[in-house]
């Protein structure tokens, strides 16, 4: 055995492992615990042996949450740190935790608990709303670091690619590269030098190549979506190329493309936990389209329609008709594992609309495609990406 290989547990850290997991009823089999090991065990039954008492827990009070909080994080890594915040919120009802600004400040920032401050964004008290903003825009910044360049590559990427071929109007439109790789049959020798007989252009024909509409379904279950969705939003805002617009809904329409400058303004002009009303926003988002054919339409949705779901569809497929490339995402988070409409989806797809769910990190290489009128199911397939399947007319 080599000599970095990993050693077995012993049987005693194997029984110290296993009490840990199941708690004090296996002191009797496993051994007791003691000194460090004893401390985490109560940081462990605070929240996991709470179900013999939902009304006790870590819900008496601010202070012992903000304790709980602090300890979670002294014993455990931050990817298993946001675990066990997650699971607070859910086990023990602790909402009421997001609401006071000192347990809030110890909480450890992630996507999912932004949507949570997003979702009560409108409850929360005078005196946590800035402490609020704070955790959202550190979310935003730590997704921004992890995403933008690579969002922002792809997209000059296809646009050069997509732009290139047309004939330069001057000298600085000119790809002096590709122009000499095209034209190495035409080298005069005698001469000496080159003879262009096509130049090739970098594609600045149009101060704008794409319209992107960012269509986001506000409705409580789409939560993490709204927050990669809106960053990503303020990326592609800041491309000259593209023409972004970002329209979130549920009942309602809210156009946020006026607060795309700020992803944490555009973000709080989300209203989180509604119902939903596709078929009104894609009736909105049709009014937005001047270039059908320029026009990347991306509906993130679980596609459960509360409006009329028929007319939902027949919009869809009359945007597709224009020429728009409309494209659904059912979820836009790090799980790509999302709960949708199957009989909706299959719809949907059988009018051309490629309808899939999505990580944050394949988003850009979707655009991408998109942007360089790749066949969208094809490329889902490439990435390892299960596209829904057309249901039959």
């Amino acid at each position: 055995m080599a000599d970095d290989a990993p050693k077995p547990a012993s049987d005693t850290e194997r029984l110290r492992r296993w009490r840990l997991v199941l708690g004090a009823p296996a002191s009797e089999a496993t051994g007791q615990l003691g000194g460090r090991d004893l401390a985490l065990d109560g940081v462990l039954s605070q929240l996991y042996d709470a179900d013999q008492d939902r009304s006790g827990g870590l819900g008496a009070s601010s202070p012992k949450v903000a304790r709980w909080l602090g300890d979670i994080r002294t014993y455990f890594p931050q990817g298993v740190v946001q675990v066990m915040q997650k699971d607070a919120l859910e086990r023990l009802g602790l909402t009421r935790m997001l609401l006071e600004p000192e347990l809030l400040a110890a909480v450890e920032p992630d996507v999912h608990l932004a949507s949570t401050l997003l979702t009560l964004a409108k409850s929360l008290p005078t005196r946590t709303r800035e402490t609020a903003r704070a955790v959202v825009r550190t979310v935003v910044r730590e997704v921004e670091r992890r995403l933008k360049a690579q969002l922002v590559e792809a997209v000059h990427g296809a646009l050069h690619r997509a732009g290139r071929g047309q004939r330069p109007r001057n000298a600085a439109d000119i790809d002096w590269d590709r122009t000499i790789k095209k034209n190495l049959a035409h080298w005069d020798a005698e001469r000496r030098r080159l003879v262009p007989r096509r130049f090739e252009s970098f594609g600045r024909r149009r101060a704008r190549l794409r319209d992107v509409i960012l269509a986001v379904d506000q409705s409580g279950s789409m939560a993490s979506s709204v927050v990669y969705a809106g960053v990503f939003g303020a990326v592609l805002a800041s491309l000259p190329a593209l023409r972004t617009r970002v329209v979130a809904f549920d009942t309602e329409v809210a156009d946020l493309s006026d607060l795309l400058a700020d992803p944490v303004e555009l973000l709080f002009g989300t209203q989180l936990g509604g119902g939903t009303d596709i078929d009104r926003a894609l009736r909105y988002c049709d009014g937005l389209v001047t270039r059908p054919t320029d026009t990347i339409m991306v509906l993130v949705t679980d596609l459960y329609e509360g409006g009329d779901a028929q007319a939902m569809l027949v919009r869809a497929g009359s945007l597709v008709a224009r020429g728009v490339t409309l494209i659904c995402l059912l979820a836009l988070t790090d799980t790509g594992a999302p709960g949708y409409d199957h009989y909706n989806a299959a719809k949907l797809a059988a009018l051309g609309v490629p309808t899939f769910a999505c990580t944050p990190d394949h988003f850009a290489p979707l655009l991408a495609a998109a942007l360089a009128r790749q066949d969208l199911g094809r490329w889902a397939a490439g990435a390892g990406i299960a596209a829904v399947r057309p249901l039959a007319r």
